[in-house]
C-alpha cells in the first residue's frame, strides 16, 4: 500500500486517485474542498462510531452476566424483560407516528415485486442484476425444474409446449380474456376503435377482448402487424411478443414467441455480506462498478459458448400507448446500495491517531458521491435520490447515528436534505425489539425494512450465548421467536405508514437450482404483506414475479392491519434446548453439516476473495452462501462447544473430515479458472499451513469472543494475510 497525506489523513493512493480522477470530475465539487470537509466529518464522527461499538460490548457483557447469575433458577420472562429495559437494551416505546419520506421512486412506493441482491465486485453479475428488470418467462420455465422432465441442451418441442401451456394458464389468471382462454386464441391484432387502439383476440375469426380493458397499456410495432402487446396487472407489466418466424412462434397457434415480464423491480448492489473487500484495492473495485452503474456506462466482456461480446446496461423499453402516444418503461431495476455496518474499519484510510477509518463512513461518502452522476442523467432514480441499505445496526441510537452521517454527507456534497434514503436491515435482536423507535430516528428518509433469518438467528444465539445450548439449526425456523419476528416486522412497518410509501421485505431463497420448491413456498412472502422479497438470480426473479400477479400485496397489507399484533414477549423466547439429551449420531450430523458449510464458504473467501457463491452442502445441494450463513453456523458450533455438547477434539476431527469433502467438491470448481490464479488449494494437503482452514477453525473456536458473533473481523484478518502471500 502506498499512502498519500491529505489534511489529517493518510489515504491509499489507489483510493485517492480513483476519487480525484474518476468520481469527482463532472460533479462540480472542488477536490481540495471535498477532502477538507470529508476529513472534518470523519474526525468528528469516528469517536461517536467507536462509542456505539463500545456500548454494544457493554450491553452484551451485562446480558452474559445476568444469564450466569440466573443459570440455576427457573427462567422468568417478565424478570428478563425488566432487566433488558433496565440496561437500555429495550427502550421506551413512544406514541404512534407515520413516516414522512418524500421524493421516492415508484419501484419503492407502489410496485411490489422481487428484489435481487448481487455482489458489487463482479461487474458481470451487477449488470445481469440491473438488467433483470425484465425477464423471459418462457426461458425461466424451460430451463428450470418448475416444468417437470429432463432439461437438455437441444430443443425439445414437447417441453416447449408444456411451457406454453403453463404460461397461458398464468395469463388466464392475471390478464383474463372475456369468455375464452388464452390457450384458444389463434391471432392477436390491434383495432382502432373510437380514437383508441385496442387488441382483439381471434378464434376462428371471432373477436374476443380482455375482461378488463384497463389492463391493456400499449403495443410495439404497427397496428396492422404488432410485434408485441403490453398488458398490466397489479402494477406489473407483461409484454407478449408476437413473431411467427421464431422457433417458439412457429409452434404457438397465436404466433406468440415469448412472454417478457417485469421481474427484479429493485436490486441491492451489495458492498457487504456478499463481497470480500479488505483493503483499498478491493474497495475501489467495488466503488468503480457502482460508479459505472450510476454513470450508466458499466460494461463487462463476456465469453459464452465460444463467442465474445460486451454486456452493458439495457436501455428503456419504448411502446405506443393505446391512445397513440409514445411511452417509455424503465429498462432496468432500481438500484439500492448496501453499505457495511458500523463495526468494521478499513486500511484504505488511516486517521491521525493511527486507526483505520470506519468503513461505513467511507461507504456513505463514496456511494453518494458516485450517485451524483445519476442525479444528472436520472437513469436510476427519477427523484434525485440515492438509496442506501444499512445493515447490522443495533437499536435506535445506531440508526440515529446513520441519520447524522447521511446528513453530514448531504452537507458536504451540497445536495438536498434527505436525498439519501435509508433501508434498515432488521437483522439484529436489539433492532427488532426496538424497531418502531429505530424507524422514528429516520422517519424522513426511511424507504425499506426487512427480515433476515440467518443474521437474525446468529445474533439471537450470540446475545443469549450464556443461557444454554441452542436447539438444532434446522429447528430454528419453527421456533416461537422467529415466526413472531417475521410478523412483528410487518406489523410495525404498516403501523408506521409504510404501505404505499416504503418497502417491507423478506429474506432470500437460498437454493437457486430448486425453483419448483421456490414456486411452492415463496408465494408466502407476498401473502405475508411483504412488497419485496429476495431472490438469488434473474431467473428466480422472473419466476417469483408471477406470485405478485396472483397476490395484490397492498390489498394483503390492508387485511393485515386489522389482525392481532405480534407480541414482544414471544420475540424474547430464547431458542435454547431445555433437555439436550441428543444422540451422538445427531450431534455429529449437526456438526458435520455446520462445518461443511463453513469450510465450503471460507475457502473461497480467503483463497479467492469470493464473497458469495453457490456452495454444495453435505448432501451436494447447491446453496447460496454469504457471511450471514457463516455467522449462524459458526455461532452454533461455538455455542455447543461452550456448553459441553461437543469437545474441541471432536470438532477438530469433524473440521478435518469435512475439509477433505470440501476439497473433493471443489476439484472442478469453475471459479478457480476465473480467478486467474493457480487453481484450488486443498486444505487437507497441509492443514497446518492452510490459511483458509485456519480461518474456518478460528471462526468456531474463537466464535464466543467475536463481536456480536460477526465473522468479518477474522475473515478480513486472514484474507489480508492470504493476499500478502499472493
Amino acid at each position: 500500500m502506498k499512502y498519500l497525506e491529505k489534511n489529517d489523513l493518510k489515504i491509499d493512493s489507489v483510493l485517492y486517485e480513483f476519487i480525484n480522477l474518476e468520481v469527482l470530475p463532472g460533479t462540480n465539487l472542488d477536490q481540495d474542498d471535498f477532502w477538507k470537509k470529508f476529513t472534518d466529518v470523519v474526525n468528528a464522527l469516528t469517536p461517536l462510531n467507536k462509542k456505539l461499538i463500545y456500548k454494544r460490548e457493554t450491553i452484551q457483557k451485562k446480558i452474559d452476566e445476568w444469564h450466569l447469575r440466573n443459570k440455576d433458577k427457573n427462567f422468568e420472562k417478565n424478570t428478563y424483560f425488566e432487566f433488558l429495559k433496565s440496561i437500555s437494551y429495550i427502550v421506551e416505546e413512544k406514541d404512534d407516528f407515520k413516516i414522512e419520506t418524500s421524493n421516492v421512486d415508484q419501484e419503492i412506493t407502489s410496485i411490489a415485486g422481487p428484489q435481487l441482491v448481487v455482489p458489487v465486485d463482479n461487474a458481470r453479475y451487477a449488470l445481469n442484476a440491473a438488467n433483470a428488470r425484465w425477464g423471459s418467462l418462457y426461458n425461466a420455465l424451460y430451463g428450470t425444474d418448475v416444468i417437470p422432465g429432463e432439461i437438455g441442451k437441444d430443443w425439445n418441442k414437447e417441453r416447449a409446449l408444456k411451457v406454453i401451456n403453463y404460461v397461458k394458464e398464468f395469463l388466464d389468471d392475471s390478464v383474463p380474456l372475456n369468455k375464452i382462454s388464452w390457450k384458444e386464441i389463434d391471432k392477436i391484432k390491434i383495432i382502432k376503435n373510437a380514437g383508441e387502439n385496442m387488441p382483439d383476440f381471434l378464434v376462428g375469426g371471432e373477436k374476443y377482448k380482455l375482461k378488463n380493458a384497463k389492463q391493456f397499456v400499449g403495443f410495439d410495432g404497427s397496428i396492422d402487424s404488432p410485434k408485441s402487446i403490453l398488458l398490466k396487472n397489479n402494477n406489473l407489466h407483461i409484454d407478449i411478443l408476437i413473431d411467427p418466424n421464431t422457433t417458439v412462434g412457429k409452434v404457438d397457434q397465436a404466433s406468440i414467441s415469448d412472454i417478457i415480464i417485469e421481474s427484479a423491480i429493485s436490486t441491492i448492489i451489495d458492498n457487504e455480506d456478499s463481497v470480500a473487500a479488505v483493503d483499498a484495492e478491493d474497495k475501489v473495485k467495488c466503488y468503480r462498478n457502482w460508479l459505472g452503474l450510476m454513470k450508466g456506462d458499466l460494461t463487462a466482456k463476456i465469453e459464452k459458448n465460444g463467442k465474445k461480446f460486451v454486456r452493458k446496461l439495457n436501455p428503456d423499453r419504448n411502446y405506443t400507448s393505446k391512445d397513440g402516444k409514445k411511452i417509455s418503461l424503465h429498462g432496468r431495476a432500481l438500484l439500492l446500495n448496501r453499505n457495511v455496518g458500523h463495526l468494521m474499519t478499513n486500511p484504505a484510510i488511516i486517521l491521525k491517531d493511527g486507526s483505520e477509518i470506519p468503513e461505513g463512513i467511507m461507504d456513505a461518502f463514496v456511494a453518494t458521491l458516485c450517485a451524483l452522476h445519476d442525479f444528472k442523467n436520472k437513469k436510476n432514480s427519477r427523484t434525485a435520490s440515492v438509496y442506501i441499505v444499512k445493515p447490522k445496526m443495533h437499536g435506535p441510537e445506531e440508526v440515529a447515528f446513520t441519520d447524522t452521517l447521511f446528513g453530514k454527507v448531504e452537507d458536504v456534497l451540497g445536495i438536498k436534505k434527505h436525498s439519501i434514503k435509508v433501508g434498515i436491515m432488521d437483522e439484529e435482536r436489539r433492532t427488532t425489539v426496538n424497531l418502531k423507535e429505530c424507524i422514528r430516528q429516520v422517519k424522513n428518509r426511511i424507504v425499506f425494512i426487512n427480515t433476515g433469518f440467518l443474521d437474525r438467528t446468529g445474533d439471537e444465539m450470540h446475545t443469549s450465548f450464556e443461557s444454554g445450548p441452542m436447539i438444532f439449526k434446522g429447528e430454528m425456523k419453527k421456533s416461537i421467536w422467529l415466526n413472531t419476528y417475521e410478523n412483528w416486522n410487518v406489523d410495525i412497518g404498516l403501523n408506521c405508514g409504510f404501505s404505499g410509501k416504503a418497502q417491507i421485505g423478506k429474506g432470500m431463497w437460498a437454493m437457486p437450482d430448486q425453483m419448483a420448491s421456490m414456486m411452492e413456498q415463496k408465494i408466502g412472502h407476498p401473502k405475508s404483506g411483504a412488497n419485496c422479497a429476495w431472490v438469488p438470480s434473474p431467473t428466480a426473479a422472473t419466476l417469483h414475479a408471477t406470485h405478485y400477479h396472483k397476490i395484490n400485496v397492498f390489498d394483503e397489507q390492508e387485511k393485515i392491519k386489522s389482525r392481532n399484533k405480534a407480541k414482544l414477549n414471544d420475540i424474547l423466547e430464547i431458542p435454547k434446548a431445555d433437555r439436550p439429551n441428543w444422540s451422538t449420531e445427531d450431534i455429529s450430523r449437526e456438526l458435520e453439516n455446520n462445518a461443511q458449510g463453513i469450510l465450503g464458504y471460507v475457502v473461497r473467501w480467503i483463497d479467492q476473495g469470493v464473497g458469495c457463491s453457490k456452495v454444495p452442502d453435505i448432501s451436494n445441494v447447491g446453496l447460496m452462501e454469504d457471511r450471514a450463513t457463516l455467522r449462524i453456523s459458526s455461532q452454533h458450533i461455538a455455542n455447543w462447544l461452550h456448553h459441553g455438547i461437543c469437545t474441541k477434539d471432536q470438532v477438530m476431527k469433524v473440521m478435518k473430515k469435512m475439509a477433505s469433502i470440501v476439497d473433493k467438491q471443489n476439484e472442478k470448481d469453475p471459479a478457480n479458472q476465473r480467478s486467474g490464479r493457480s487453481g484450488y488449494k486443498k486444505m487437507s494437503d497441509n492443514f497446518e499451513n492452510s490459511i483458509a482452514f485456519s480461518a474456518a477453525c478460528d471462526l468456531v473456536f474463537k466464535g464466543r469472543t467475536q463481536p456480536s458473533g460477526y465473522t468479518e473481523p477474522l475473515l478480513h484478518k486472514k484474507r489480508l494475510e492470504k493476499k500478502s502471500h499472493l
